[in-house]
């Protein structure tokens, strides 16, 4: 992991030290899986046990969140400037949210008010403290740690969500200085730092209907523990991957050990005054022997590669079907003949896969519409309003391996020419606009057919 991410999550294991009857409600399995996740994602160093060179997560990850969102628009309904300006702070950080998210299995988009309306930052799961849950799974309490390195020194800003009897959210800011980064620090006043200046070291918020969060969780069983923690999206691989890297490290000694060496006698070996052999290192190996039995002799092992190299492709294999990816994404596998039945039920899977994903970051943008018109009025955000989330925004996601909206569109039309749909259904399907009700079948028309028109023209 990187040494800002390490040092982050040395500053949360300090969270209850600055909270004192702060708990994490996380259990050691799950912290011990969390941390695996994040390691198995960052970490590039290769030990005398694995090699990460493959880096398999980044791969899986940086896959599917580029298939989500491969054909993503997001528009406000209307053009309405409010709920555009939310879209637009989604839009910066969308694909950072959704690669946290399935390396850690749940994220948070943290609104941000501003001047102009609302930009987001992303909380990663390793770097945040769960201190309750509902039954439904859902964060009532939780800690983060933010850390600046400035003027040679360490600040960890430790915030405190929570919510008061009345339902009210309550953020309490706290914040530290170290000279190494190696623990909290000791406190100090949060004006120490001029972006800290303006927080309050306790505000009552008001009633945003939770923490002030939008949660990106995963639709994935624990299968850690059972417990309400969601799991990354290579959770349950997570073990492959590790003998995937320790079979990298054995190729890797295979082909050390491979190279051809000359066994000569100790005396080809001395070194000169300046203390440089006088052949090649690595060229002899000295062996102690009398210098009458001086003689050479080559060795040259014979390498197992294909052995190894046919258990990474049963690993890969296996991998791809453990997480849900099409057929020969992670491996040289696609030149296998396979049946019509597999490819489909292959792209299937993988469709599925994306297409729960794309729910996934639906969802978080409607609550996220909904959750800024809360507290845009709180914070008095020039023309915040409470939208309705199901109505404000309009998401295309485009063609998928399962469906194709060309060809679906033109099944409509032929409903619509013999009569069997209303003009206003079809396009408010094409638009993405609603279309329940009378008025929004009349808002269809005033927008998108101003004058009559035949069916063959839409």
């Amino acid at each position: 992991m990187s040494v800002l991410g390490a040092a982050l999550g040395r500053q949360i294991c300090s969270f209850a030290q600055a909270y004192p009857g702060a708990r994490d409600c996380t259990t050691a399995a799950m912290n011990a899986a969390i941390e695996d996740w994040f390691r198995l994602y960052f970490d590039r160093e290769v030990t005398d046990e694995e090699d990460p060179c493959q880096r398999l997560p980044y791969t899986v990850v940086s896959k599917l969140s580029r298939s989500c969102f491969a054909e993503y628009r997001a528009a406000a309904d209307g053009g309405e400037p409010f709920v555009a300006g939310v879209l637009a702070g989604l839009d910066g950080v969308r694909r950072k949210a959704m690669q946290l998210a399935l390396i850690g299995g749940e994220a948070w988009l943290k609104p941000v008010p501003g001047p102009g309306g609302f930009g987001f930052s992303v909380m990663r799961r390793d770097m945040v403290t769960v201190l309750g849950r509902s039954p439904d799974g859902e964060a009532t309490a939780l800690g983060s740690a933010e850390l600046t390195m400035e003027n040679g020194k360490f600040y960890t800003l430790l915030e405190r969500r929570s919510l008061d009897e009345a339902g009210r959210l309550v953020i309490e800011n706290k914040l530290f200085c170290s000279w190494d980064g190696q623990s909290i620090g000791t406190p100090v006043g949060l004006s120490a730092l001029p972006r800290y200046a303006a927080l309050e070291p306790k505000a009552v918020v008001g009633d945003v209907g939770g923490l002030g969060l939008v949660s990106l969780r995963l639709p994935l069983e624990n299968c850690v523990d059972g417990s309400p923690d969601p799991v990354s999206v290579y959770a349950a691989a997570a073990g492959l991957i590790h003998n995937i890297n320790r079979n990298e490290r054995q190729l890797d000694r295979e082909f050390d050990h491979g190279e051809s060496r000359v066994f000569a006698s100790a005396d080809l070996l001395d070194k000169r005054k300046n203390g440089r052999p006088v052949l090649p290192p690595g060229l002899f190996v000295g062996i102690d022997d009398d210098i009458a039995n001086t003689g050479v002799t080559v060795f040259a092992p014979t390498l197992r590669q294909e052995s190894f190299l046919a258990r990474k492709r049963e690993y890969l294999r296996n991998l791809e079907s453990l997480i849900g990816l099409k057929r020969g994404i992670l491996g040289e596998v696609e030149a296998a003949q396979r049946t019509a039945t597999e490819v489909t039920s292959s792209q299937g899977d993988y469709s599925l896969t994306i297409q729960e994903l794309q729910q996934l970051w639906e969802s978080a943008v409607r609550r996220a519409v909904a959750l800024c018109g809360r507290l845009g009025r709180l914070y008095r955000i020039p023309g915040a309003f409470q939208p309705d989330p199901a109505r404000a925004v309009r998401i295309d996601w485009g063609n998928g391996v399962l469906f194709d909206k060309d060809r679906e569109w033109a099944d409509t039309l032929q409903l619509v020419n013999a009569g069997l749909l209303k003009p206003e259904i079809a396009l408010a399907w094409k638009y993405s606009l609603p279309w329940e009700t009378d008025e929004d079948l009349a808002r269809v028309r005033q927008r998108l057919m101003p004058e009559k028109k035949t069916p063959n023209n839409l």
